[in-house]
């Protein structure tokens, strides 16, 4: 397609997500499968317009998805309830580690056994696609700042923590294929990519989200009716954040997660202590300011990102392997990893068991996969994990957003 068309037909797409928003917000699936629909319609196994080479394109697709990533990871994290509990806060931690660990080591042991791949290749595939997507799966995740909903909250959680708990099994799978350094009997993996690379991305998001919110409050109380510009504040403390994530080899994402959990958690607490306002009625505040903003960019990426999914599919993706595999991680690997481990908690079986289904793969398993390839995944199993993964992830679009609708206004209602 010519530099026009791809013009015409992303304005055109905006045009209409934008004007008809309500209408497709009420149908019985996502704007997603639009979108992956429009794109396999002209791709390779459509009309032909365009073809998109996931391999060849993977640096260029490491950066879009990374960035997509990082603007639903802040916005899921400034919409979290506040005050911080435990209690609240148990369900979705047991999904992000206790759940991540025992997808991964389902989907690896599937992997060797049933697709006969390599061990190191196993658990790449079981990072990439254990971890559920903060892009695509907003329709189950907390829709407003306010939303105090039990089970888009743990959902929203678990999607914002676990693209930091899924990064050490990206590295452990790298290096079971002797693409990084374990270190001896594997103990570099676990000192530094497990545990400090986890606990140095909650203290930096944690220090600069409270550090951004504290300035801002000061700036704004001492001097009224001063203009703060919410939008670049927010998109600022993302890319500090990121940075110093990566210089101090930690997990960004999860960093740039908790500094919106902890930005929007210390502006409230600045204006309760204050007695400003109530939480209803929040003063001006960057969590709050720079939202919308970052909504739109997520609704953008999407977009696009899914587009061009639809156009790499190919015959290829429909190979018997794609469907056994995506059909054991719907309906075993997901749901087992789930039950299991919110056995024990105050969460109730309905909930349970729509939290089992609802585990939607997208844009962060992509990015995985291009972070992979760009580290020298060889061309052979790189095209076969691209494969599966799309495979996957095409799947999911499909089934779980058709299905959310129906579900959640069936078993969720309130």
């Amino acid at each position: 397609m010519a530099s026009y068309q791809w013009f015409l037909l992303l304005g055109c797409l905006m045009l209409a997500r934008g004007l008809w928003g309500t209408p497709i917000a009420r149908l019985p699936f996502t704007s997603a499968i639009i979108y992956l629909a429009i794109g396999i319609l002209l791709g390779p196994m459509g009309l032909h317009f365009f073809v998109f080479d996931v391999f060849a394109a993977a640096p260029l697709l490491e950066v879009l998805t990374e960035v997509a990533v990082l603007i639903s990871l802040f916005s899921a994290g400034i919409k979290m309830p506040v005050p911080f509990s435990r209690r609240r806060w148990g369900p979705p931690i047991r999904l992000a580690w206790a759940a991540m660990v025992l997808s991964v080591g389902l989907i690896t042991l599937f992997c060797c056994t049933v697709l006969d791949l390599p061990l190191g290749a196993g658990v790449l595939l079981g990072a990439l696609l254990a971890p559920t997507d903060p892009v695509l799966a907003s329709d189950v995740q907390l829709r407003h700042a306010g939303d105090e909903d039990p089970l888009r909250f743990t959902l929203g959680c678990e999607a914002g923590m676990n693209d930091g708990s899924a990064f050490p099994f990206v590295m452990l799978g790298l290096g079971l294929l002797g693409l990084h350094d374990l270190g001896d009997n594997g103990l570099r993996w676990l000192g530094i990519e497990l545990i400090w690379a986890t606990l140095g991305a909650i203290l930096i998001g944690g220090v600069c989200g409270m550090a951004l919110a504290r300035v801002n409050f000061t700036l704004r109380a001492s001097r009224p009716g001063h203009e703060v510009l919410d939008d670049l504040m927010g998109l600022g403390l993302i890319a500090v954040v990121y940075g110093l994530g990566l210089a101090a080899h930690v997990w960004g994402f999860l960093a740039v997660f908790c500094a919106g959990v902890a930005l929007r958690q210390t502006e409230q607490m600045l204006a309760r202590r204050n007695a400003v306002v109530t939480d209803t009625d929040a003063p001006p505040s960057v969590s709050h300011g720079s939202l919308l903003f970052k909504e739109h960019m997520e609704r953008l990426s999407e977009l696009t990102l899914v587009l061009l999914l639809g156009g790499a599919v190919t015959t290829l993706l429909f190979d018997w392997r794609s469907w056994v595999l995506a059909l054991f991680l719907f309906f075993v690997a997901r749901p087992v990893s789930v039950l299991v481990a919110l056995a024990g908690s105050r969460t109730t079986p309905r909930m349970r068991v729509i939290a089992a289904w609802f585990g939607v793969r997208g844009i962060g398993s992509l990015y995985y996969l291009m972070y992979a390839i760009n580290h020298g995944l060889p061309q052979p199993l790189a095209q076969q994990l691209i494969n599966l993964t799309l495979a996957v992830i095409v799947l999911s679009i499909v089934v779980h957003g058709t299905s959310v609708t129906p579900l959640l206004d069936r078993f969720w209602r309130k």
